[in-house]
């Protein structure tokens, strides 16, 4: 068998960056690892889930008030474990617990990172067959190394995150992450159980034929939202309409497409739910900071996603994220919180 030794496999091409910079530690690299290798085992299970009684409830309510999933369960677990029993994780916080979890031991202390994940996006999915994912963000601790991390280095701003990424378990499986140096994408190679680099420098086109947003709640968004989305649906002076609309109601898959072809997702506070649904700390800001490094825009609407400072952990906002001059139009229509 031939092997293309022109394709890096992620420890190779984080092994590779790390050597661009000689005073490195290679802690952040050791995490990205850690973190794909979790991915890679729920994607087992995520690839079988049909075949083992993995599907459906597991009977219990998460404290976002929804019902959590089998595999919910299972991926929450793996990204724990390995992140505990690694040596690059002071903490953790997930979508599927209540509060953050510190890792106290002597090791762990000495991490200089922790950790944000939605474990398993878009897991309303699963009984369907339709694409879900893994979201992440890493920030730099502020209290001091060697003592336990504190509930100051899980509420820092989107800003602060030294790198952010996702998983797509889909018809392919990829690992993207992103660092202040660029977004990379990597393709599961299920011969050699790699992540393989497929996708380098990532950029997201400046505009682009796709807006995703729930239309099934148009009525409750504000009338600013309404209009871009009128203008999305036709051609108007102010937009490159008419688009063509895709929601899959996977955030993963929907932001995915649209960093890599170009487009603008929505997700609007409702009359119902003013604040929005999507969690700021591990949804938005990872998402935020990927698509800003590869030269999109992300806001609440009034204000910069990266900038917001956060007050709790399942805190929620609105967002609107894509590319430059897609978001740049729908801040031209109105602001779209009148």
């Amino acid at each position: 068998m031939n092997v293309n030794r022109a394709v890096l496999t992620l420890d190779e091409f984080t092994l590779q960056q790390l050597r661009q910079f000689p005073t490195a530690t290679g802690e952040l690299s050791r995490l990205l690892r850690d973190l794909a290798l979790a991915a890679k085992r729920v994607n087992v299970e995520v690839n079988k889930a049909g075949l083992v009684d993995i599907l459906g409830d597991d009977g219990s309510v998460n404290v976002q008030g929804e019902e959590v999933k089998k595999l919910d369960v299972f991926a929450n677990n793996q990204f724990v474990g390995v992140l505990k029993h690694g040596i690059s994780c002071a903490g953790i916080g997930s979508e599927e617990l209540d509060d953050f979890v510190v890792f106290d031991d002597e090791i762990s202390n000495n991490s200089k990172y922790v950790v944000h994940f939605d474990p398993l996006d878009g897991s309303g999915n699963i009984d369907v067959n339709v694409s879900i994912g893994t979201i992440f963000g890493v920030y730099r601790r502020v209290s001091e190394i060697g003592k336990p991390c504190t509930k100051e280095d899980f509420l820092q701003p989107g800003k602060n995150q030294v790198a952010a990424g996702y998983v797509i378990y889909g018809s392919s499986t990829m690992f993207v992450y992103a660092t202040r140096r660029g977004v990379n994408g990597f393709t599961l190679d299920p011969s050699i159980g790699e992540f393989t680099l497929s996708f380098p420098n990532i950029i997201c086109p400046p505009t682009g034929k796709f807006y995703s947003v729930n239309h099934g709640n148009f009525f409750q968004y504000n009338e600013g939202v309404r209009k871009y989305i009128d203008g999305c649906q036709r051609k108007t002076e102010a937009t490159g309409g008419p688009y063509t609309q895709r929601y899959i109601g996977s955030m993963v898959a929907d932001v995915h497409r649209n960093l890599m072809k170009g487009g603008i997702f929505m997700y609007p506070g409702t009359t119902d739910k003013p604040t929005g649904k999507l969690r700021l700390l591990y949804e938005a800001n990872p998402f935020a900071f990927i698509l800003e490094v590869a030269g999109g825009v992300a806001t609440d609407g009034t204000q910069r996603i990266l900038d917001i400072e956060p007050t709790s952990l399942h805190q929620r906002t609105p967002l609107f994220i894509g590319s430059k001059m897609m978001m740049e139009e729908l801040e031209s229509i109105t602001s779209v919180n009148k």
